[in-house]
């Protein structure tokens, strides 16, 4: 009897363990759910779209194959084509992408018990990013061929920089550590970072209106254009599908042209309010967007209001969140200096992200200048917040 007490602890330990198991088996299968439904979606897109072609399209596995590199590329991959390097993220599908990888860290999460600690949550976490690389890198092995190979620095960096931003804000969210860090952080720096994405949010909304009457203004010329490239209703969906895919990536690109510097869809066509150079571009229709004259069109002009708009958003936003013993409105103003500020560095961040290259030659080059577009927009920004916080703390003080 008694060497069977003995024996108890180290059962008891054996069971906790065991349960403990079915929570990696649960942050695994969400985890592996991400990937695959964004496969099996993909997929059956472009499946449904090669139906519609007369002539039969791609079969199912090159549909199948298409749609992982898309996958891959959404993660901030790069393709090698016989023509030069494909780096062009899909910004709309990188938003699912990360999506779906918060969603899988909210899970790992609830599968644990209701007492665990940091640790743990920290290594449920850990256990969603390594898998989801893991399959990201095997996928693309699977893919590189002769056709469309494997660029493995960005596929080997990016991916992981994603998929932890992605899981890390599930995870801390669920968990409450989210929550607890940034009580960690100095008062001011809640309404600061609410701020940010205020004007974030407003800045990008302002430039897909932009993108969207840009279209409307040469609607013929897109019509004219996805008719010519023929491939009758598979043609004109799988174009319209693609355009759905890049269209953030068009407003981050406005967001170039209003911050100053512009945008260039290769070394040929440069569009900014200061003047309009047009080269060759692809033949897409979402290109009919572009101006079709060398004269800057008006719409370009008043998007110069766009970073001012999203740091008088940030100021008061972060004025009406600063609580009352954050100061007055001179601390309201320097916060709303240091919201443009970061609302620049994170506008830098996405030009860089949603730019790229359509290969080596006249296209190595898409997408506005990061690094000017993301100064010019933390001055522009900057200012407007600063006025716009010192004013909106100052009423609500009276």
């Amino acid at each position: 009897m008694v060497p069977l007490l003995a024996r108890l602890p180290a059962r008891r330990d054996a069971g906790s363990a065991a349960r403990s198991a079915p929570s990696a088996v649960l942050a695994a299968v969400a985890t592996a759910a991400v990937t695959v439904c964004g496969l099996v979606g993909l997929g059956l897109a472009l499946v449904v779209v090669q139906l519609l072609d007369p002539g039969g399209g791609m079969s199912v596995a090159a549909s199948a194959t298409l749609g992982a590199r898309l996958w891959l590329l959404a993660h901030g991959a790069e393709l090698l084509l016989s023509s030069g390097p494909l780096v062009l993220a899909p910004l709309l599908l990188t938003l699912l992408v990360a999506h779906g990888l918060s969603w899988a860290g909210r899970v790992a999460v609830r599968a644990l018990d209701d007492d665990a600690a940091a640790p743990d949550v920290i290594r449920s976490a850990t256990l969603v990013v390594a898998l989801h690389v893991a399959l990201t890198w095997l996928l693309a092995l699977v893919v590189d061929d002769d056709a469309a190979g494997t660029g493995w620095l960005r596929t080997l960096l990016l991916p992981p920089a994603l998929a932890l931003v992605a899981v890390g804000w599930g995870a801390g969210r669920e968990s409450g550590l989210a929550d607890a860090a940034l009580d960690r952080l100095p008062g001011v720096m809640r309404p600061v970072l609410r701020g940010v994405l205020a004007g974030l949010l407003t800045a990008l909304a302002l430039c897909l209106v932009v993108v969207a009457v840009a279209l409307a203004s040469d609607a013929s010329g897109y019509a004219a254009l996805s008719g010519s490239l023929g491939g009758a209703g598979a043609g004109a969906v799988g174009l319209l599908g693609l355009g759905a895919l890049y269209l953030p990536n068009a407003g981050v690109a406005v967001l170039g042209l209003a911050a100053g510097p512009g945008f260039s869809v290769g070394s040929g066509t440069l569009v900014s309010v200061h003047g309009v150079t047009l080269g060759a571009v692809p033949a897409l229709p979402f290109l009919a967007a572009l101006p079709d004259t060398q004269a800057v069109p008006l719409i370009a002009f008043v998007s110069q209001a766009i970073p001012a708009a999203a740091g008088l958003v940030a100021g008061v936003a972060l004025g009406r969140w600063l609580g009352d013993r954050d100061g007055g409105s001179v601390v309201a103003g320097l916060a709303g200096l240091l919201a443009g500020s970061l609302l620049g560095v994170v506008a830098g961040v996405l030009a860089w992200f949603a730019g790229g290259s359509l290969g080596d030659g006249a296209l190595a080059v898409v997408g506005a200048p990061p690094v000017a577009t993301g100064i010019a927009i933390a001055a522009q920004a900057g200012i407007a917040a600063a006025v716009a916080g010192a004013v909106t703390r100052w009423r609500a003080l009276g």
